[in-house]
């Protein structure tokens, strides 16, 4: 019997492969870390103004992301060079050439400018830069069912990607440090080195147009080492032990045309109904909590500027470490399971926030229960979206984007609905910040994981199973009706 590690994927090509998305981890941490804390206490939007930056982002990306899926699948890409990669090429360049633009200072205005004129200013190059944001997640994202096949290298692989994300945003949390750390080496009144405000335009500029440089070299690394190929043969994974590479298709059947699915079939499947909620539910932990934790230190706990460069840093730490246990804990323990554990974690930090009002230094240690718990549940959703596609590559992306349509999109709402009923009307935050980004922190956290554990029950009482389709009258809705009834068999 051959050894079932002869079909891996070569460790180089893992490699390369895992950095394809380190720019967007990049851009990613800067747009949900600090997009409120630049356009609201730097430059001095409102409130619901710096929201509706953030929502139409987010709506651009979830609009984009479908729809990208849907051409990505169709589209045969730019001659040899594959479907998923030309994508991946296209998205890239959108990011580099508009994301320099949105952490800087509107050109051509000045004090007098009204936020409405600002407002208008900025929002094409956020457009811009979620279209190629949502094209390089969807092609980079359907790659995976596509290079492997194994259940378990699927985990892997995904976690791979994960601990790039993870050092992504380390990345991008200790040069912003260095950057705060040098403003405060020049200046000694506290008033500046202490407080956001308009003398830290530099310091995010500065942020952005590193985070677009290194991104840039890890593209290149990317499109030089991942090799984009169709469906991998049946006979790769014959003879490979079942409890390691199980294969995902029968060696000894060929399936008929019509087990194929394309998008409208995947809208009957319960289970994509069920890990699009779970994927939701998912994202709104890690995004709003990221979204809001720069906040929270600032105006709840009145920590120093520094503190939103030092504890993003240690959260991400925390799960960069977590990352490497989750291929063995996942075979041990089941991906439902291990999924269930990172949730534990997140409850353990609202839990902590909630009865700790005044944490002070001790925020530390909240942020390596937030940094390992949002690590396992993401990298866990992600190979249970993985699971469902199965070997249906050819629609992959779509499923990846309708996926990313719910996350998107709630995440703009959320912060959009937050945004508006902030207690404070004026461009300066009032007492009222102190209670209101406390409780915020608990619900987005806590409350959103109650929400992501009822979703986590419907995936352990109906497992991820693709229903057959048949176009005989009578036969889907007999095998749906299965579906949903043998588990109390």
């Amino acid at each position: 019997m051959p050894d079932s590690s002869e079909a891996s994927l070569p460790a180089f090509r893992r490699l390369s492969y895992s950095v394809g998305h380190f720019l967007n981890d990049l851009c990613a941490s800067m747009w949900f870390t600090y997009l409120l804390v630049f356009y609201h206490s730097v430059l001095g939007f409102q409130n619901t103004y710096a929201g509706v930056l953030l929502l139409v982002g987010q709506i651009a990306d979830g609009v984009c992301t479908p729809l990208i899926g849907y051409e990505s699948d169709k589209t045969p890409g730019c001659g040899s060079y594959g479907k998923r990669k030309t994508w991946h090429l296209v998205g890239t360049i959108s990011v580099l050439l508009s994301f320099p633009f949105i952490f800087n200072q509107c050109l051509g205005c000045d004090l007098d400018t009204p936020q409405w004129v600002s407002l208008t200013y900025f929002t094409p190059f956020i457009v811009i830069f979620q279209f190629g944001w949502a094209a390089t997640q969807i092609s980079h994202l359907s790659l995976i069912p596509e290079l492997v096949t194994c259940e378990h290298e699927k985990v892997e692989l995904t976690a791979y990607r994960y601990a790039f994300t993870v050092i992504a945003n380390i990345t991008v949390y200790a040069v912003a440090w260095l950057m705060f750390h040098f403003q405060t080496q020049e200046g000694d009144d506290p008033a500046i080195t202490e407080n956001l405000g308009l003398v830290d335009i530099p310091v995010f500029r500065g942020l952005s147009l590193t985070v677009v440089g290194i991104g840039a070299l890890f593209s290149l690394l990317f499109h030089l080492g991942t090799r984009e190929k169709g469906a991998r043969p049946r006979q790769e994974e014959e003879g490979s032990s079942p409890g390691e590479c199980q294969p995902l298709l029968n060696n000894t059947t060929v399936a008929p045309p019509t087990s194929l699915l394309q998008w409208k079939h995947w809208l009957r499947q319960p289970s994509f109904y069920q890990v699009a909620m779970l994927y939701m539910s998912t994202r709104l932990i890690v995004n709003l909590s990221q979204t809001y934790i720069s906040m929270y230190l600032t105006y709840t706990l009145l920590l120093p500027k520094k503190y939103i460069a030092t504890i993003p840093l240690v959260m991400f730490l925390s799960g960069f470490a977590s990352s490497f246990i989750m291929k063995p804990l996942s075979k041990l323990m089941g991906k439902c399971m291990t999924y269930f554990l990172g949730l534990l974690l997140i409850l353990a930090f609202s839990c902590w926030v909630l009865l700790d009002a005044h944490m002070g230094e001790k925020v530390y240690g909240t942020a390596v229960l937030l940094g390992v718990g949002s690590a396992t549940i993401l990298v866990m959703s992600l190979a249970m979206t993985a699971e469902l596609i199965g070997d249906q590559t050819q629609s992959g992306a779509f499923v990846y984007g309708a996926m990313s349509l719910t996350d998107k999109v709630a995440n703009g709402v959320g912060v959009m609905i937050i945004q508006t009923l902030h207690p404070c009307r004026t461009m300066v935050c009032c007492p009222g910040c102190v209670w209101y980004y406390h409780y915020i922190m608990v619900i987005v956290t806590g409350g959103v994981a109650v929400l992501a554990a009822l979703s986590l029950c419907t995936i352990l009482i109906w497992p991820i199973k693709i229903v057959p389709r048949d176009n005989r009258p009578g036969v889907y809705e007999a095998l749906l009706d299965n579906r949903f009834t043998s588990w109390l068999t």
